[in-house]
């Protein structure tokens, strides 16, 4: 299981795409620093309700 975030283009764009999608998520949930990965799906998975790996997953797909 990989701990690093896979995602194409820069993390606006995702964090756009990503707040979209999910309207309850703030600019606070979407917070990312490098090596916070998992602080950062923790957040998404108690907004969402999704687990780990599908947020992961999706978020390679942005």
């Amino acid at each position: 299981m990989s701990t690093k975030l896979d995602f194409k283009g820069n993390w606006n764009e995702v964090k756009g795409k990503l707040k979209q999608k999910y309207g309850e998520l703030t600019d606070d949930d979407l917070v990312f620093s490098e090596g916070k990965e998992e602080e950062l799906l923790g957040r998404l998975q108690q907004k969402t309700g999704k687990a780990k790996e599908q947020l992961r997953e999706e978020i390679s797909k942005l």
